[in-house]
């Protein structure tokens, strides 16, 4: 599933490149909503990302498309690629600036692990 965003001023660092942590933001956003909306009903918590190392800096301006793909399926996890492109690239030549893998685990009101219901 591809989500986007628009890189803003106010998401920029005083080095005038995307800070960090709006990053790691979106893309547990986009993969959650991605879990929900694959597996809906289920109560999803992040568990883990994994490899955090930026490509590239982010300028102000870039679109970027959040390309989240599954990667895995257990009884009460699930695991996501998700990749991070400049959009306004060359649309078959996008510039891949980011990826990791992001787990959730399904979990009951009282925070214990439950089986995903399909």
């Amino acid at each position: 599933m591809n989500h986007y965003k628009l890189v803003l001023p106010e998401f920029m660092n005083d080095q005038g490149a995307l800070f960090g942590g709006y990053l790691l933001k979106w893309i547990d956003e986009f993969a959650y909503i991605t879990a929900n909306l694959d597996y809906p009903g289920n109560r999803f918590v992040t568990i883990s990302l994994d490899n955090v190392v930026f490509r590239k800096p982010i300028d102000v301006g870039y679109i970027l498309c959040f390309v989240v793909t599954e990667s895995h399926l257990g009884s009460s996890s699930i695991r996501y690629m998700v990749e991070v492109f400049n959009s306004k690239t060359d649309s078959e030549n996008n510039e891949l600036l980011f990826e990791t893998h992001i787990a959730f685990v399904n979990v009951d009101k009282s925070g214990k692990k439950k089986t995903i219901v399909k």
